[in-house]
Parts: structure tokens; C-alpha cells; sequence
């Protein structure tokens, strides 16, 4: 486990975090250690639990560490000051889930779940989905629970998290809302979209889900929905596709 007197991750660790998240081979030399610096801190301050007999060495602390601190490359670790720690399962875990329908009658039922955040609370992953994200699939569940982290900064996870001073909240609304309408749309009408259909499920998680797809492939959100691609760009203060656009020859 990770003690909280080490300053660095080291590069043996950090080389064996690298070889597993082919999804950090978008960021250049600068950037990368960058994401070390903030890594090393986000294992000083958070509590990471493995349960359930899950083990974790140092090296699987910073495969969740770099995919947890990559969206907030540019905004810094004060973004995850609400809360504290994050558990891990081995695998996929059941959530007992609630809701009170129109007629006021409270319904319950189990629900598999890869992650979950919690609001102020922990964050909650699957170890077997953690190794599954970040492979250039758009999928990547550490990324996916941050999001929702960054969301609920300002209360319920609504796909609206709190926006810079320079960026247009009735732009946001207004991009944000075609893609999502768009997306439940073609659902409805039988499509099979490229993106994760879960995006379509509430406001919330088509945020969560964009902001997998905008570090994990961010060449399929930008061809799909350019204008939320672009709001990513200014919220996340990064560009992924900007290194690889400079690698190709026009």
C-alpha cells in the first residue's frame, strides 16, 4: 500500500501503471509528468480500500491514481477536496436502488453496478473494470466516477458541474442538450449509435459517459458531437486530439 511520508510515485511503478492504460500514450513528456506530481498526491490524500479480499500493490494504486487525476490535469487536485477515499470491489458489486414513481408508491431493487460516487462519500470501483478502462474502447469507469465527482461540486450530478467564468452556461445547455435529445433519439428509433447507450439514460451520465470517451477516444466524441467535444475542450482545460492533430500530416 501506498504510505503517506513517500513523495514520488516511482518510475518503476509509474512505468508498469503506463504499460496497462494505453490511454496515457496521448499525452506528451511534459504532461506525463505532470500527471505523476498530481498522482503522487492524489495517493497522499486519498484513502484507497480494497474489500471483499481484493489486494492491490503500490503499482495497481497508481493505475487508479493517473486515470482518477487525468480530468483534473488542468484544474488541479482542489477539485476532489470534498471527499476522501475510494474502494475498490474485485469485480462488479450490487447497489440496492430506490424510487418513489408518480402515484407516491416506493419502489427498490438491486442493481449491478462497475463504479459509484457518492456525494461527498467515497467513490466505489471494480478492480475487473478498472483494468478493462482506459484501452482505447470509451470506456473507463475511474473516469467515468470522477466526472460525477466534478458534477456534484455544486450538489445533484445533472451534467451541468460548475463552469469556468469564460465559458457560456446557455452554450453548455444548449450543445449538451441537442447530443443528449439526439442520441435518445436515435435510440428510440432503433440506430445502434457508436456511443455507450447508457449516455442516454439522464443528463448526468451522458456527461460521465462524454467525458470517458473524450480522454479514452476522443476522436469518436469530437466525429459524433463536435460542439460537446468543444465545451469538454473548456471545462477539462485540455485537448486530446491535439497532439495527434499536429502528428498528422495535412
Amino acid at each position: 500500500m501506498w504510505h503517506r511520508s513517500r513523495k514520488f510515485i516511482s518510475k518503476a511503478d509509474w512505468a508498469a501503471a503506463l504499460d496497462v492504460i494505453p490511454m496515457l500514450d496521448m499525452l506528451d513528456d511534459g504532461e506525463r509528468l505532470k500527471l505523476r506530481k498530481l498522482s503522487s498526491r492524489f495517493l497522499a490524500s486519498k484513502s484507497i480500500e480494497p474489500v471483499r479480499g481484493q489486494r492491490l500493490e503500490t503499482a495497481d494504486l497508481v493505475v487508479i491514481a493517473a486515470q482518477a487525476c487525468l480530468p483534473v490535469l488542468a484544474l488541479g487536485l482542489d477539485a476532489y477536496a470534498p471527499w476522501r477515499s475510494v474502494v475498490v470491489y474485485p469485480g462488479g458489486f450490487v447497489a440496492r436502488e430506490h424510487e418513489v414513481d408518480e402515484a407516491g408508491v416506493e419502489h427498490e431493487w438491486d442493481e449491478a453496478r462497475a463504479g459509484e460516487s457518492w456525494f461527498r462519500g467515497p467513490v466505489i470501483l471494480s478492480w475487473e473494470d478498472i483494468l478493462a478502462s482506459g484501452q482505447g474502447e470509451g470506456y473507463n469507469v475511474v473516469i467515468h466516477e470522477m466526472a460525477h465527482k466534478l458534477d456534484m461540486l455544486h450538489g445533484e450530478a445533472n451534467g451541468r458541474p460548475p463552469l469556468h467564468r469564460d465559458m457560456d452556461p446557455e452554450t453548455w445547455h444548449r450543445d449538451f442538450s441537442a447530443a443528449f435529445e439526439d442520441l435518445k433519439r436515435r435510440i428510440n428509433a432503433g440506430d445502434t449509435p457508436v456511443m455507450d447507450e447508457y449516455a442516454a439514460t439522464d443528463p448526468g451520465e451522458f456527461f460521465a459517459v462524454t467525458s470517458e470517451y473524450f480522454f479514452d477516444t476522443p476522436g469518436v466524441l469530437e466525429a459524433e458531437y463536435p460542439s460537446v467535444y468543444r465545451r469538454l475542450c473548456e471545462f477539462y482545460r485540455q485537448d486530446p486530439l491535439a497532439p495527434l492533430k499536429l502528428r498528422t500530416p495535412i
